[in-house]
């Protein structure tokens, strides 16, 4: 039997629903984020990136929490371009779930930050009525405790899902094989990808060329989920599993499809809008900046010295 005893604080206090603490799709590190946020000051200008390092919560977990409060409306975000052509994220963290409507308005009356302002400034809307549904006890059945020399890399970002059935290995096409080797020079993040986990990461990926993909809507989709605030990424294997492990529908031709119904494209990130992939002769797929219309890159429009091995 239980007996809990409170005793209020006389100061520097922040009151929380209970609807949010009992919330059944946050986890642990996903509550103590939001809390953590909500508890600062008005108007401060910490970033979740900031507020992640000081609770100790590692980079992939912060990705994984900062998924769910996105996901349940309680963390929006929004890239807009400031003065002097410098990009800025706007970040809102609200104690209730909010739609993207209405935090569309929100972050409308905010004004644009200085360029060498870190972000916007953090709001904490009025209340509001919570969710519907009654309060749901939180999982009994978490992760064990965790001993120092074990080795947790491989378990699943949500112990309450079921890890889907892999594909066998004999399956594996080779073009994911050679796409998982190619990683590492698709960006500085993704260099140190453990070897033991290139069987596993090119079995997600054959799953994405089966269900239509091409290997550049992978190569786009990976460079989207690498976090462009600065974020180091510790555990580049994990950060691939994650990003990897669902696989949307392939697109489809829209040709006959009128204009005023075909979706609207992504946008890319800053980081591959001024890329273009070479057209020429190389083993693996190469990315380079052009100046011009060209389609090959620098290497493949200089010609090799006289007496040079081609």
């Amino acid at each position: 039997m239980i007996y809990r005893h409170h005793i209020a604080p006389p100061r520097a206090f922040t009151q929380f629903s209970h609807d949010l603490i009992r919330h059944p799709r946050l986890s642990s590190d996903a509550v103590r984020l939001l809390t953590w946020q909500l508890s600062l000051p008005d108007g401060a200008r910490e970033p979740l990136s900031r507020t992640a390092e000081r609770a100790r919560i590692g980079a992939c977990a912060f990705t994984r929490a900062k998924r769910q409060l996105k996901e349940e409306g309680f963390v929006h975000e929004r890239r807009l371009q400031g003065p002097g052509g410098h990009w800025i994220t706007q970040q809102l963290v609200s104690n209730v779930p909010l739609s993207d409507a209405e935090a569309a308005k929100i972050l409308a009356r905010m004004p644009v930050p200085v360029p060498d302002a870190p972000v916007s400034p953090q709001l904490v809307p009025s209340a509001r009525v919570p969710a519907a549904g009654a309060p749901t006890p939180w999982p009994a059945d978490g992760h064990p405790k965790k001993d120092p020399g074990e080795n947790t890399s491989h378990r699943p970002a949500e112990p309450e899902r079921e890890p889907e059935p892999a594909p066998e290995a004999t399956e594996t096409p080779e073009a994911a094989r050679a796409l998982v080797a190619a990683l590492p020079h698709l960006s500085p993040d993704l260099r140190r990808i453990p070897r033991g986990m290139h069987d596993e990461l090119a079995r997600l990926i054959s799953r994405w060329l089966a269900a239509g993909h091409t290997p550049t809507t992978v190569r786009t989709h990976i460079l989207r989920g690498l976090p462009d605030d600065g974020t180091p990424v510790h555990r580049p294997g994990g950060l691939l599993r994650y990003l990897l492990r669902d696989v949307p529908p392939a697109p489809t031709p829209t040709s006959s499809v009128p204009a005023a119904e075909q979706p609207t494209p992504a946008r890319p990130s800053s980081r591959l809008a001024a890329l273009r992939e070479c057209e020429g002769d190389h083993v693996q797929a190469t990315l380079f900046r052009p100046t011009g219309d060209e389609t090959l890159c620098r290497r493949c429009l200089t010609p090799p010295p006289a007496g040079a091995r081609v």
